[in-house]
């Protein structure tokens, strides 16, 4: 598939299709990370984790919570 590079607005830009979308295992709004290697461009899905708070916080149970952690007398300006 032949594709052109765009201009949008002051940035080119590669329109793809939703067959290849599809085809290459892609979704909508989906994070993906830019490769350049040997002069060719490579979109791979990105590794970054992103978490949701409240799902974190819903799974703070007695099993993976711990008490207070002491770091000592103030050296600063820290206000307890």
């Amino acid at each position: 598939m032949e594709a052109v590079i765009r201009k949008w607005g002051n940035s080119p830009a590669l329109r793809l299709s939703s067959a290849v979308l599809r085809d290459a295992g892609y979704q909508i709004e989906q994070k993906v990370e830019l490769v350049v290697s040997r002069g060719r461009i490579i979109i791979q899905p990105s590794k970054k984790i992103e978490y949701d708070l409240s799902q974190l916080v819903n799974g703070i149970n007695a099993k993976n919570s711990h008490g207070e952690t002491d770091f000592g007398k103030p050296v600063g300006k820290e206000a307890f």
